[in-house]
């Protein structure tokens, strides 16, 4: 399968979309899944529903409520020129719309983790904050990965939020996506269609290979360490 120069750039663009929208939201995922999953406190109904309504809400209201929020009398129009129409926009397009799942894989991965070994290691004299360090991370790991694995994939894959938010420039923001359904539009280009169709579902399938590997692997360790 010969790709095209323009193909080339769109999976490119696609796979620096992905990571940086991961690597971005990673880090905020990681700390909404643990508060949702160790803490008790008023509004975390609210939170909840808040960080998972990208996942019910059409993609296409994400992206118009970034323009709002971005355009030029948006509350964060002094960050419009750095978003607009480039591929960092595209890229937190894709971020919001990644970060419920992220969340979810990872928050999964914190409640597995055994309360009972976070207090032991606080009555060893562990500090909260070592106890975190030694004990949920380091079992909420695989989960983590899951969770960023899958995020990846979500926002390689991310058509209605950024196209509304960023639009479908060539080189910039076109990612696979958007290029297929630009070439949709065109007669006669459907050998181009179905290429780039093939290669979104090779790489959505082997994220969620990696991403089911690295969960059984997680419960396979859980198992045991419970023997």
């Amino acid at each position: 399968m010969t790709l095209s120069e323009t193909e080339i750039a769109a999976l490119l663009l696609s796979l620096k979309v992905g990571l940086a929208a991961m690597l971005a939201v990673l880090p905020v995922a990681y700390g909404l899944a643990w508060l949702l999953a160790r803490r008790r406190f008023p509004g975390r109904l609210l939170l909840d529903a808040l960080v998972h309504l990208p996942l019910v809400l059409p993609p296409v209201v994400v992206g118009y409520l970034l323009l709002i929020a971005f355009g030029r009398n948006g509350p964060l129009a002094f960050l419009g020129d750095a978003l607009l129409f480039r591929w960092t926009g595209a890229a937190l397009a894709a971020a919001l719309m990644a970060l419920p799942l992220m969340v979810r894989a990872m928050r999964l991965s914190i409640e597995a983790v055994d309360r009972r070994l976070v207090g032991a290691a606080r009555s060893l004299g562990a500090s909260p904050w070592r106890a975190f360090a030694s004990v949920t991370l380091p079992l909420s790991l695989p989960g983590v990965l899951a969770g960023a694995v899958l995020g990846f994939a979500k926002a390689m894959g991310e058509f209605g939020a950024t196209i509304t938010f960023v639009s479908s420039i060539p080189g910039e923001t076109q990612t696979l996506p958007l290029a297929i359904y630009g070439l949709l539009q065109v007669p006669g280009a459907e050998p181009q269609v179905v290429r780039l169709a093939i290669l979104s579902i090779i790489l959505s399938l082997g994220a969620l290979l990696v991403s089911e590997t690295l969960v059984r692997r997680a419960n396979r360790h859980r198992g045991d360490d419970a023997l």
